[in-house]
């Protein structure tokens, strides 16, 4: 029955609050709900459960500086089509508030059922010095991280490099 399974969520929830986790999230400066919404985008973000505390620490830090979180997943929210593998700049004009290229903050809400793993890693994120993150450009499922601009920009020209040669290669494999 319905009810069964939102009285077994609202348990699992309560009993994952612990007095240590609540210290935690206050130490983050975020609410209980905020990091849940964060694990969701840090989730959403890397398949790398060990990448999850530097992929939080980004996010936190850019919070911290009122910057948009910039999350290519909540757009794909926003959209309705996580099949996307590359944003373009008309997905970054979608008029909705889960858009974290147009507005800063957290999302209303979680773009997904954050998973124990993404919410540790948000409770427990390595403090860092990076704002940037750039899937690999050898399609490991892992980022380069930076606190450079321009260091950025050249590992997003790798990246997409590597996917266009990639999607190039598979065109022709369809030929």
């Amino acid at each position: 029955a319905p009810e069964a399974l939102i009285k077994r969520m609202y348990n699992e929830y309560e009993n994952f609050w612990t007095a240590e986790r609540k210290a935690n999230a206050k130490k983050t400066g975020l609410s209980q709900v905020e990091v849940s919404i964060l694990a969701s985008i840090v989730q959403a973000e890397t398949i790398k459960e060990e990448e999850a505390a530097l992929v939080a620490s980004l996010y936190i830090n850019r919070l911290k500086k009122s910057m948009p979180l910039q999350a290519d997943p909540t757009l794909k929210f926003a959209l309705g089509d996580f099949t996307i593998k590359r944003i373009l700049n008309v997905h970054k004009e979608i008029e909705s508030p889960y858009n974290t290229y147009k507005y800063a903050g957290l999302t209303p809400g979680p773009i997904n059922l954050p998973e124990i793993w993404a919410l540790e890693a948000v409770l427990n994120y390595k403090p860092t010095d990076f704002y940037y993150m750039c899937a690999k450009e050898d399609f490991s499922g892992y980022h380069n991280f930076t606190n450079s601009y321009q260091e950025h920009m050249n590992n997003a020209r790798r990246y997409q490099k590597a996917l266009t040669i990639e999607q190039r290669k598979a065109a022709e494999a369809r030929q």
